[in-house]
């Protein structure tokens, strides 16, 4: 595990999202190169961690701010603008941190969370290839002489290279849930743990720089006090799953900003069409149309994304079957609206900018790249049904972390 860091403490959220814009900033420099050469972004993520930004979810009883959701849909989203790849790296940690919010003990919190306020960064290893549910894990928690020992394997492990500790989500064998289901925990475990191996295979054609790779446990002990039951949180309403999907939202439409912003940076560098009988080729009025179209898909899906964020915060603050429904509903259709747009603007920035766009060495098929691999999470195809349904007949979604 890295020496613990002298992290900066973020004082408010206005704070929080000047250090966001300065970060994302910095990160932009450097992405194509880090993209096209697939180059890990070992610095980058030491200067998130420290930043502070890795904290912003602390509850203030134990020393942080408690940013609404509002504001860190915002700094995911700005972080996307910069690099869609160091965005995507924090998701599981503040995922995972509200596994603790809901059901870590005080004296977990208290450890964990000083953790956070230090620097530490913590990253995923929950998905598992070949189930067909979300309800198996095939990775098992066992109990041994009052402590625990993990086994198995999961990939996708979003950040797990970079990251101090690793939280793995496995199935308590012989243990079920009151509907009948394999009851769930997470093991929160170093990542210098012995017989736990994480292994670069990521090579995924977006988001080359994610270290999404996979995640051995051969026989990892691990002590009780850091394992936190998964199961129960579905068993009422919570923000859990509504949280993580307007994250994801956030992603998609930092990286559709971004797209159009390049798309428009091209359009003023390219050669106008003969046919158009302009000088510039921002005044063809078929162009203009384009551009149009995207600022529009761009603007919808920003809006939505603040809306979902705060119908979150709304169900946070008063927590309901009815407040936290609409969290979800109002996520999922953020989430539509920003993977539909970033599909778009990354794909129409090359008919903004003309044959050149196209180049290899402008690295701008990055874009489309980042968004058709990131929007692949959670198919919004489902997601359009479930707001259907809701939208018919007020059904209320399923708690399933999806949603």
């Amino acid at each position: 595990m890295t020496a613990v860091q002298s992290a900066h403490r973020i004082s408010d959220e206005a704070e929080a999202l000047a250090v966001a814009a300065e970060l994302a900033a910095q990160f932009a420099e450097e992405a194509a190169g880090r993209d096209a050469g697939r180059q890990l972004p070992y610095e980058q993520v030491g200067a998130l961690a420290a930043s502070g930004l890795l904290a912003l979810g602390v509850p203030r009883e134990h020393g942080g701010i408690d940013a609404r959701t509002e504001t860190l849909a915002e700094v995911f989203r700005l972080l996307a603008d910069g690099d869609p790849s160091i965005a995507q790296i924090p998701h599981s940690h503040y995922t995972f941190l509200e596994v603790l919010r809901y059901q870590g003990t005080s004296a977990q919190q208290e450890f964990f969370y000083s953790e956070v306020l230090a620097g530490r960064r913590f990253a995923n290893a929950q998905s598992e290839r070949g189930t067909k549910t979300i309800d198996i894990d095939a990775t098992t928690l066992t109990e041994q002489g009052g402590d625990f020992v993990v086994d198995g394997r999961k990939f996708y492990s979003t950040g797990a290279l970079f990251a101090d500790w690793i939280a793995v989500r496995a199935t308590l064998p012989g243990t079920t849930t009151p509907t009948g289901k394999p009851a769930k925990a997470v093991a929160y475990l170093p990542r210098t743990a012995a017989g736990l191996s994480i292994v670069d295979d990521w090579d995924g054609m977006g988001q080359k720089t994610t270290a999404s790779g996979t995640v051995t446990l051969d026989a990892v002990r691990v002590p009780a006090f850091h394992v936190v039951p998964f199961s129960p949180i579905f068993d009422a309403p919570t923000t859990y799953g509504s949280q993580a999907q307007i994250l994801h939202a956030a992603i998609d439409a930092g990286i559709a900003a971004a797209a159009l912003n390049e798309g428009v940076r091209s359009a003023r560098r390219a050669r106008p069409y003969f046919e158009a009988g302009v000088t510039d080729a921002v005044d063809d009025p078929l162009l203009i149309q384009l551009a149009g179209e995207a600022a529009v898909s761009v603007r919808s899906a920003t809006a939505l994304l603040r809306e979902g964020a705060r119908s979150i915060d709304a169900a946070r603050r008063d927590l309901t079957e009815q407040s936290a429904a609409v969290a979800s509903i109002d996520a999922a259709a953020a989430k539509v609206a920003a993977a539909r747009a970033s599909l778009e603007a990354s794909s129409v920035l090359f008919e903004l900018g003309g044959t050149r766009s196209a180049s290899e060495t402008s690295n701008l098929s990055r874009y489309w790249r980042d968004a058709r691999t990131h929007t692949l999470h959670d198919p919004t195809r489902w997601k359009i049904q479930h707001i259907g349904r809701w939208t018919l007949s007020g059904t209320v979604p399923p708690r399933h972390g999806l949603l």
